[in-house]
C-alpha cells in the first residue's frame, strides 16, 4: 500500500501522462488536517478533464489505492478525487481561475517532482 506522498506522486504522474498542465502537489500537513496533500492541475476541457481523472484512477488502482469519495462527472469543469490523506482537483481553466486553490493554499509548500514535459499555461515556473 502507497502512504500518502507516494500516492499524491502517482496521480501527479498519472496526470502529467495525460497533459495535464500547471500541475502541482501542496503540502499541508503543517496547514490542515483536510488532508496531507493536494494534488492540483488544469486541463484544457471538460473532456480533458475526464481523461485526466481516469488516468489517475487507472493508476491508483493498480496500487490499491481507491477514492473514497469523487465529485463531479461527465462533462465537469472541476472533478475531486478524495482518497483520504490526498485530494486531487482537476480544474478547466475557467474553474481553476474562479476557485483559486493556488492562491487559497498558497501557504502550503509545493513538493517537487519529475514532470515528463513541463507545461506551465498560467503559473510562474
Amino acid at each position: 500500500m502507497l502512504n500518502a506522498l507516494e500516492t499524491a506522486l502517482l496521480a501527479a504522474e498519472a496526470a502529467d501522462g495525460k497533459k495535464a498542465y500547471d500541475l502541482l502537489v501542496l503540502d499541508l500537513r503543517d496547514l490542515t488536517t483536510i488532508a496531507d496533500y493536494f494534488v492540483i492541475c488544469s486541463a484544457s476541457n471538460t473532456t480533458q478533464v475526464g481523461a485526466i481523472a481516469d488516468g489517475i484512477g487507472h493508476a491508483l488502482a493498480r496500487e490499491g489505492v481507491r477514492p473514497s469519495h469523487s465529485e463531479g462527472g461527465p462533462e465537469a469543469s472541476w472533478l475531486l478525487m478524495d482518497y483520504g490523506d490526498v485530494v486531487v482537483h482537476i480544474f478547466d481553466d475557467q474553474a481553476r481561475s474562479y476557485y483559486s486553490l493556488d492562491r487559497l493554499w498558497g501557504d502550503a509548500p509545493c513538493v517537487p517532482f519529475p514532470l515528463k514535459a513541463q507545461v506551465l499555461k498560467g503559473l510562474k515556473p
